[in-house]
């Protein structure tokens, strides 16, 4: 029997994703939470096979989740609606087994999981396109710039927090936005956030 916990904030949606594993015969479901921290309890009192996780949840996101339990036997599939290269690259990189969209036929969430229990990874073939087709393009160096200005951090804050001068801060900025390809700070950080790649 496969044992799998689901993680959704959207109680709806939780619940008719558990009716349908739950019709399986190889499956069943010991654990449903709204929340990133609920899923992360579950996971270490139910120790189930599985553990399908939306990305946007309160309180830890499916991706936290996933990067916490890293080192952890359970296999995570995200169940997400965001196509976005950025949170499918942060998936791989906690290992995820699958990413999957929501827009996907329910029938290929059952055989995506008997997939991925035979030690395989899944992934929605459209993420596999965008991955390869845009990637960050920021440094770690203007990744961390960008993460201040999105704290909302001025210039001199920043060139405090990294200990450098600001003039070079305004220099990070303005590469920034020339690889971004926006006008202004706010505009960046709406993209970078877009993309997934905060």
């Amino acid at each position: 029997m496969i044992r799998i916990v689901i993680a959704e904030d959207q109680r709806l949606l939780l619940g008719a994703l558990g009716s349908l594993l739950e019709l399986e015969e190889d499956m069943e479901v010991v654990g449903q939470a709204n929340n990133g921290e609920e899923a992360l309890q579950l996971v270490h009192k139910h120790q189930p096979d599985i553990c399908i996780m939306d990305i946007e949840m309160p309180l830890k996101t499916g991706l936290d989740v996933a990067e916490e339990l890293k080192d952890h036997p359970c296999r995570i599939i995200i169940l997400t609606t965001f196509a976005r290269a950025g949170y499918f690259e942060r998936a791989r990189k906690a290992g995820v087994a699958g990413y999957l969209l929501k827009d996907s036929p329910s029938e290929e969430l059952a055989s995506s999981i008997r997939v991925i229990m035979d030690g395989r990874k899944v992934y929605a073939p459209e993420l596999i396109d965008m991955a390869y087709h845009e990637s960050n393009p920021l440094t770690e160096r203007e990744e961390q710039v960008i993460k201040l200005m999105a704290d909302g951090k001025n210039t001199k804050e920043i060139a405090k927090q990294l200990h450098i001068t600001n003039g070079t801060v305004r220099n990070y900025i303005s590469i920034i936005l020339d690889k971004l390809e926006v006008s202004n700070r706010i505009e960046a950080i709406a993209k970078f956030k877009e993309k997934g790649w905060f």
